[in-house]
C-alpha cells in the first residue's frame, strides 16, 4: 500500500483535489493518508464494499472513545444522539422512527413549493453582478427545510449561522476559535429547538416536528434529546449539502456551456446525477472496523479506522468512462455521494427535488446567466463547496 502526504488545507487541493485523487488511486484501492494517519479507499468498489459491510461502522468502539474536553461536552452531548452517529439496534430505532415521519408522499408534496420559492427568489435577484451562493443556494434549501420541520423561516439566518459553525467541527481547518463557535452555536440551537419542539407538543401542527413527536414503533417514541438532536441533524444535512450542490452544479453547467437544454423533463434526472457524481458536496466519510477484517488485499484490525473517499470513488474510471469528464448525457447510474448501505442519506430524495425544480427554473428565468468571475471553492475539506458564485442573468 502506497503511503501518500498531502494537506487538506492546502490552497491548490482545496481547489482541486481531483489530480491528488487519481495519483492515490494509481497506486491501489487502498493508499495510507499520512496527513490524517488513515487508510483511505479510493475505488468505487473499494469504498461501497466498506460502506455496505455491516463490520464496519459509523459509532466509535468503546475502547476508541477518547476523553471529551470539558469545552466540547455540550457538542458531544447532542451528537450521542445523532443517528448519523450511531449503529444498530438504536441507530435501527432511530432511523425507523425518522422514516415514519420523513415520508417520501410528505417529500413530494413539497414540489410546488420549491418551485414557488424558486421563482420568487429570482424576482428579488438584484441587478447587476450577483453572488448566486447567497441570493439562490443557500436560501432555497434552508426554507424548505424550515417549512418542513415547521421551524420559523424568518429564523433562517440564524439556523445558517448556527449550522456552519457546528459542521466546523468536521473541517480540516479546525481550530479552539472554531470548537468554541461550534458548541456556542450548538447551545443556541439545543435551546431553540427545545423551545420549539414543548411548543408543538402543546399546540401540534401540520408539520415534520409533530410528525417526528407522533412516530411510534413498538411503543417506543423519540426522546426529547433525541428528537433535538434529529431535527438539528435535519436541518443541517438538510441544506448544508444542497447549498454545496446548487453552487457546484451550476459551476460545471456554466464552465461546459451548458443550461436549459440538459434540464429539459427528459434529461433533468441525469444532469442532477451527473452533478451530484462528478464534484460532490462531501469527499470523506469514516468508518470503524468492528471486528478483524481482510479488505481489498489488506488486513484491518478490530478498532481501526477507515477512510471512503466518495469524490474519488465518484471518478473511478472503472465504473465511469472518462469519468472526470461533466457529462449529462450518462446513463443515470448509482453513484456514491449519498453514502451507501446502512447509512445512506435519508435526505437524499430532498435533495434531488430541489435540483430537478430549482435548476430547470433558474435557467429558464434567467437567459444568458454566465459566469461574472472565476468561482474559487471554500477552504471547508472535507465538504467541498464554493465560497461565492458571482453570475450575471444577462
Amino acid at each position: 500500500m502506497q503511503s501518500l502526504s498531502q494537506s487538506p488545507t492546502d490552497p491548490a487541493f482545496v481547489q482541486d483535489p481531483y489530480p491528488f485523487y487519481e495519483r492515490a488511486r494509481a497506486g491501489g484501492k487502498l493508499f495510507f493518508w499520512e496527513d490524517y494517519g488513515l487508510v483511505c479507499a479510493t475505488s468505487a468498489t473499494a469504498v461501497g464494499a466498506i460502506l455496505r459491510d455491516r463490520r464496519f461502522g459509523r459509532e466509535v468502539p468503546a475502547d476508541r472513545r477518547p476523553a471529551v474536553p470539558d469545552h466540547l461536552k455540550p457538542f458531544f452531548a447532542v451528537e450521542a444522539h445523532s443517528m448519523l452517529e450511531l449503529e444498530p439496534p438504536r441507530h435501527t430505532r432511530l432511523r425507523a422512527l425518522v422514516l415514519r415521519a420523513f415520508t417520501s408522499r410528505r417529500i413530494a408534496a413539497l414540489g410546488p413549493e420549491i418551485a414557488a420559492l424558486s421563482h420568487d427568489l429570482i424576482d428579488r435577484f438584484p441587478t447587476g453582478d450577483l453572488d448566486l451562493l447567497r441570493a439562490f443556494a443557500t436560501r432555497l434549501p434552508v426554507t424548505i427545510i424550515c417549512r418542513l420541520l415547521g421551524v420559523p423561516e424568518e429564523r433562517g439566518d440564524d439556523l445558517l449561522a448556527w449550522s456552519n459553525a457546528m459542521v466546523g467541527m468536521y473541517q480540516a481547518r479546525r481550530t479552539r476559535a472554531t470548537e468554541d463557535a461550534a458548541v456556542a452555536a450548538t447551545e443556541a440551537f439545543v435551546a431553540f429547538m427545545r423551545a420549539h419542539v414543548e411548543a408543538r407538543r402543546s399546540r401540534p401542527a401540520d408539520d415534520l416536528i409533530t410528525s417526528l413527536i407522533a412516530a411510534e414503533m413498538e411503543g417506543e417514541k423519540l426522546s426529547t434529546d433525541e428528537l433535538i438532536t434529529t431535527c438539528i441533524l435535519l436541518l443541517n444535512a438538510g441544506h448544508e449539502a444542497t447549498v454545496h450542490t446548487i453552487g457546484n452544479g451550476v459551476k460545471a453547467l456554466l464552465e461546459n456551456r451548458m443550461g436549459g437544454e440538459v434540464l429539459t423533463p427528459d434529461r433533468v434526472e441525469a444532469t442532477v446525477e451527473e452533478i451530484f457524481r462528478q464534484d460532490p458536496p462531501l469527499h470523506l466519510f469514516t468508518r470503524w472496523a468492528y471486528e478483524d477484517i481482510e479488505m481489498a488485499g489488506h488486513s484491518f484490525r478490530k478498532g481501526d479506522q477507515v477512510g471512503c473517499l466518495l469524490a474519488a470513488a465518484n471518478r473511478d474510471p472503472g465504473a465511469w468512462d472518462d469519468p472526470s469528464r461533466f457529462n449529462p448525457g450518462r446513463p443515470v447510474k448509482a453513484n456514491l455521494s449519498f453514502g451507501a448501505g446502512l447509512h445512506f442519506c435519508v435526505g437524499a430524495p430532498l435533495a434531488r427535488l430541489e435540483l430537478q425544480i430549482a435548476l430547470p427554473i433558474l435557467f429558464a428565468r434567467c437567459q444568458g446567466l454566465s459566469l461574472a468571475a472565476p468561482p474559487r471553492y471554500a477552504n471547508l475539506y472535507h465538504f467541498h463547496g464554493l465560497e461565492s458564485l458571482m453570475v450575471r442573468a444577462g
